[in-house]
């Protein structure tokens, strides 16, 4: 779920390194392995306190979206509370300033999560990014359900390096088979063996709201964050494209990740779109905070935030 505690607990998320043996660039700043590995999973994005209490007590997101407010109990004790808005595969988790410790409670701080679909797929990816010179660090989130035992959440793979990232990190993840096993996690049966997918982790409340899906998402990041993310979208398969001015575009598996380069105080989330389970006629433009969410018309959706200062 949340993976702000990864950030929170790693102190940082950097993949430092880029080229690779078994993905090169094709010389346009391109790259990509033969078969994704990683999908958009979820992001998160730290508001301002105005948008962030008006995101928690919207009525119109509790309809648009399977919304939720949750408090999540992970490892070492660790809990944070998150504003959720869940579809069939992908989510987005919303946080105000100072919701979560340190820097990563900041206006502007964001993250990115990827999984894989397949059991043992991560294992293929930690090596990807082994032949890229970069040795990821490893660790297992847990949840306490409220009874004092940790239930193995997921396994996430990153790299660990002090005061490298100024505002973004991004992260790899793989679903446990014992989180599954847990009737609390409202998850699904597998649909095949081995499957650790990120639409039978979700539950299928979505149907009952317009949000299906995140399509797209475009979020501003500092120039070394942008670049120290690309190794790990290289390694998961995803078609990645580095800018001239240092930003990064990754496509593939349904959702366009946009990491424009931006300084550290013009940073944070920007955009959001999102597919909708029908389309609709009329389009709906809904104030929340100092944030537009524009619906339809069609089967869309994009939701922009106001960035600092306006």
């Amino acid at each position: 779920m949340v993976m702000a505690l990864v950030v929170a607990l790693a102190a940082a998320l950097v993949w430092a390194t880029e080229g690779s043996a078994s993905a090169a660039p094709d010389g346009k700043g391109r790259s990509s392995p033969d078969r994704q590995l990683l999908f958009f999973n979820h992001a998160y994005g730290v508001l301002d306190r105005e948008t962030a209490d008006a995101v928690e007590h919207s009525d119109y997101l509790r309809t648009f979206a399977n919304f939720q407010v949750r408090t999540t109990t992970g490892a070492d004790g660790q809990t944070w509370t998150g504003r959720y808005l869940m579809g069939r595969e992908t989510y987005v988790e919303l946080f105000g300033v100072g919701d979560l410790p340190g820097k990563d409670g900041l206006f502007g701080a964001t993250g990115a999560a990827v999984s894989v679909e397949q059991a043992g797929d991560l294992a293929t990816v930690r090596q990807r990014v082994r032949d890229q010179g970069i040795t990821p660090a490893d660790f297992l989130q847990t949840r306490d359900f409220g009874d004092g035992v940790p239930v193995p959440w997921f396994d996430a793979s990153f790299v660990i390096e002090a005061d490298q990232y100024d505002s973004f990190g991004a992260w790899a993840m793989e679903y446990r088979p014992e989180y599954f096993a847990d009737p609390r996690g409202r998850t699904e049966p597998a649909s095949h063996p081995g499957d650790v997918g990120r639409e039978r982790y979700l539950n299928d409340e979505y149907r009952d709201h317009l949000m299906r899906d995140v399509t797209s998402l475009r979020l501003g990041v500092t120039r070394r964050d942008a670049t120290s993310t690309v190794p790990l979208l290289r390694a998961g398969g995803f078609d990645v494209r580095t800018l001239a001015d240092g930003g990064v575009v990754a496509r593939r598996g349904g959702t366009t990740v946009r990491l424009e380069a931006s300084t550290r105080e013009e940073a944070g989330l920007r955009e959001i779109g999102f597919s909708l389970n029908k389309a609709v006629k009329h389009r709906h433009t809904e104030r929340i905070g100092r944030s537009t969410l524009t619906v339809g018309a069609g089967a869309g959706a994009v939701w922009r935030f106001d960035g600092p200062g306006k």
